[in-house]
């Protein structure tokens, strides 16, 4: 299945906040590096940033995503669940934190994040669209599970339409 979801970019991110200034610079110096192919010293920027300003949510957001990047799943996955922990309606955070959980299986606990996002901000088009991809894999894995008992060929036929769905190229 090559049905992948999408966390919130760092540049969305930019362009949807407004950041006071001693953040917003190292922000921008951040995501500077970042682009620039120097990802340590990006995520270096954050970290001491984050040191005088600890609950800063964007600059957390923007550490995780960073590391999630990176592949650093259980560093962005603890950042996150922290920031959704302090700040319950940050729905960029719970829409990344959805995507680890996706990739990871836990379809059920994506749904529960993505479902929670679009409530709190019904335009966050990332998580209207990862939330229709997870509501795919769910059916899928529905009809899996009805396809191993005496269903009828009708669950066959289901899962054979869903296919190119699921293999469906992402943007």
């Amino acid at each position: 299945m090559t049905l992948s979801f999408r966390p919130l970019s760092l540049l969305a991110l930019l362009w949807a906040l407004t950041l006071p200034a001693q953040a917003q610079g190292a922000l921008e110096q951040a995501q500077s590096h970042w682009y620039a192919g120097r990802q340590a010293e990006a995520v270096n920027t954050l970290e001491a940033a984050l040191t005088t300003q600890p609950r800063d949510a964007k600059l957390r957001f923007a550490l995780a995503w960073m590391r999630q990047e990176q592949g650093q799943t259980g560093s962005a996955e603890q950042l996150l669940r922290s920031l959704i922990e302090e700040f319950p309606d940050h729905s960029e955070a719970q829409n990344n934190l959805a995507v680890i959980l996706a990739q990871r299986g836990d379809l059920d606990a994506a749904q529960h994040l993505l479902e929670r996002a679009v409530q709190l901000h019904p335009e966050h088009w990332q998580a209207q669209e990862n939330l229709g991809d997870l509501l795919l894999r769910l059916a899928q894995r529905a009809y899996l599970r009805a396809a191993q008992s005496p269903a009828p060929g009708s669950v066959q036929l289901k899962l054979k339409l869903l296919e190119p769905l699921l293999r469906a190229p992402q943007r």
